[in-house]
């Protein structure tokens, strides 16, 4: 009987050996089989860890109080002191409305219009016309905010800008676009899809380009219109992409982006303008807070990464392809 176990139990050991020594020549076959491909990710990944993972090392001075003749190892720890200060200032909630705000209408607006504009594009027939358009709404996305600033400075120019002047003649109004807090977000969605619809269709298009055809002719042949097709194939084949974009989009609620909000604010409209992402270039670059500063981005990006988690969680809860 012992004999028998323990022939059995080294037939096991010689079966796991097996399969080990079977993996890691799989393993050391498929690195030698494309390992130039390898040898491509080398660039990539030296500049992720040197401008992406080695900089999170300062997120460390979130719970110190950082003094930079002290340097990050030789200033006091304080623990959680710069969060628990951020989130008694009377600026939190202030922050968190305008932040929050301009990220839901940024999702509900600039968001489905990307996918709106890619259907649209993609029903076009004539191959000439939808290039063209393409290009067209390509282009604002290689401006700069810079630029896009100065346009809009320039369209809504007080008296003078073709838009200030067109708007207020139709609505018989004076209202200064630029220093008005009630005009500012709506300028801040409308710079966004100008600049980011076309760039952001490339995506939608090349998923549409993927749709099986057959589907199509056999919606035809059952005497299905335009509008069906859409609803009922292009959609729904498109649905997992719409999804993985959706939970990308998630993980930058909180990011609202530093430079356009900055070009557009100033001391009439700062009300409404001030977000996160400007608030922490005011505390820390204009003011030296770098601990708090530095509080309040970390804290902006965990929020952003439960965000991810929480929207693929619910993604695979529903039966949709998540992006792990």
């Amino acid at each position: 009987m012992t004999t028998t176990l323990d022939n059995a139990v080294t037939a096991t050991e010689t079966i796991t050996v097996e399969k080990r020594t079977r993996r890691r020549r799989g393993v050391r076959v498929h690195f030698t089989q494309f390992k130039w491909l390898y040898l491509l990710l080398i660039p990539g990944i030296i500049y992720f860890v040197l401008f992406r993972y080695w900089p999170m090392f300062g997120a460390v001075i979130a719970f110190k109080d950082y003094v930079p003749f002290l340097g990050i190892a030789e200033s006091p720890w304080v623990g959680f002191r710069h969060f628990e200060d951020f989130f008694a200032s009377p600026d939190f909630p202030r922050l968190l409305a305008n932040t929050l705000i301009l990220a839901l209408l940024s999702l509900l607006i600039a968001f489905p219009l990307t996918i709106i504009v890619a259907l649209l594009l993609n029903e076009m027939r004539l191959m000439v016309l939808k290039r063209t358009v393409q290009t067209l709404i390509y282009i604002p996305h290689f401006l700069s905010w810079t630029v896009v600033a100065s346009l809009t400075y320039l369209l809504f120019a007080l008296d003078v800008g073709p838009l200030f002047q067109l708007i207020n003649g139709m609505l018989g109004t004076d209202v200064n676009f630029l220093a008005d807090p009630a005009w500012f977000r709506p300028i801040i969605v409308l710079q966004d899809i100008w600049k980011n619809t076309g760039w952001g269709t490339i995506i939608f298009l090349a998923a549409l380009a993927g749709v099986d055809q057959a589907q199509y002719e056999a919606a035809i042949i059952d005497g299905a219109g335009r509008f069906q097709r859409v609803w009922h194939i292009t959609l729904p084949s498109i649905m997992p992409t719409v999804v993985v974009m959706l939970v990308l989009q998630m993980g930058q609620v909180l990011n609202t982006g530093f430079e356009q909000i900055y070009l557009m604010t100033n001391s009439l409209n700062r009300s409404v303008a001030d977000v996160f992402d400007t608030y922490v270039y005011f505390m820390g670059i204009t003011q030296g807070s770098y601990s708090y500063s530095t509080a309040v981005g970390l804290f902006k990006a965990v929020v952003g990464v439960v965000l991810i988690f929480g929207a693929n969680w619910l993604a695979r809860r529903f039966n949709q392809t998540g992006i792990f």
